[in-house]
């Protein structure tokens, strides 16, 4: 993510350089470091951050992937070699409390990293906007621009099942006073997007559909007007499906930060 001069992101450097050491390390991640479209969730997340007065810092060019392609590729050198050298960075700043808009990389520091030597306080950033809601320092009473729209929510594989996130991100939207309408396949009968497990990155294998359009499907049959998420590569994979297989709707595709920040003023 590039700097802005609108949008305060300090480094961990910079903090440790004065002798500080802010209250979390916001982890950006791949996507929300280089995807175009995901950069604008790191913002709005960013401008959450610095509106309710969060301690908070990035590794900026000292992060790195943590490895969670690799190893669901089969890579597990790869794997541990990328998680080494993380933990090494991570524990020269005695990171003890990481935040991260993405599941993959929540997934892997909280289940996979203590394995390898690094213990962590992880929270996804679902949660924790449903924790500042619920503080009284997010407000969105009135729900603002989502007040009433119909909006159905999409379960990462990652948040959902694999670590039984599923009320939090529903919470969120609900404090929007939108109206949630849930697909037919959702929570603990979710279906996937078709991204994880490292298949955003090969091609698709032969079949009758691919699986991001049997996804929008079901949220097309929710009649809703946006599809909230809550991961990067959901997000690509919905909006891939929406504008490949039905281009004349007009299905929105925003990540919680975006919906809050919105409804937030910022």
């Amino acid at each position: 993510m590039s700097r802005n001069t609108t949008i305060n992101i300090p480094t961990m450097a910079e903090l440790a350089a004065k002798g500080e050491s802010p209250e979390v390390l916001f982890w950006v991640g791949c996507a929300g470091s280089f995807d175009e479209r995901y950069k604008a969730v790191t913002r709005a997340f960013v401008k959450i951050l610095n509106q309710v007065g969060i301690s908070f810092a990035v590794l900026g060019e000292e992060e790195t992937c943590t490895g969670d392609p690799a190893r669901r590729a089969g890579n597990e050198f790869l794997f541990q070699m990328q998680a080494t050298a993380n933990i090494q960075v991570l524990e020269g700043y005695n990171i003890k409390k990481i935040v991260t808009a993405c599941p993959h990389c929540y997934n892997t520091f909280k289940n996979e990293y203590p394995a390898l030597g690094g213990n962590y306080e992880v929270v996804h950033h679902a949660t924790f906007l449903q924790q500042l809601i619920n503080e009284g320092k997010v407000k969105v009473a009135g729900g603002g621009a989502f007040k009433g729209k119909k909006i159905t929510y999409h379960d990462s594989c990652y948040l959902g099942r694999a670590n039984a996130i599923y009320e939090a991100p529903r919470a969120v939207l609900e404090a929007l006073d939108a109206d949630l309408v849930e697909m037919k396949r959702c929570k603990t009968n979710g279906l996937c997007c078709g991204a994880g497990g490292a298949q955003m990155f090969k091609e698709a294998e032969p079949g009758q559909k691919e699986i991001n359009a049997e996804r929008t499907d079901d949220v097309l049959a929710t009649g809703a007007e946006i599809v909230a998420s809550a991961c990067p590569f959901c997000m690509t994979m919905l909006e891939d499906g929406l504008k490949n297989n039905y281009p004349e709707e007009s299905v929105k595709v925003l990540d919680l930060a975006e919906l809050v920040a919105k409804s937030s003023g910022e």
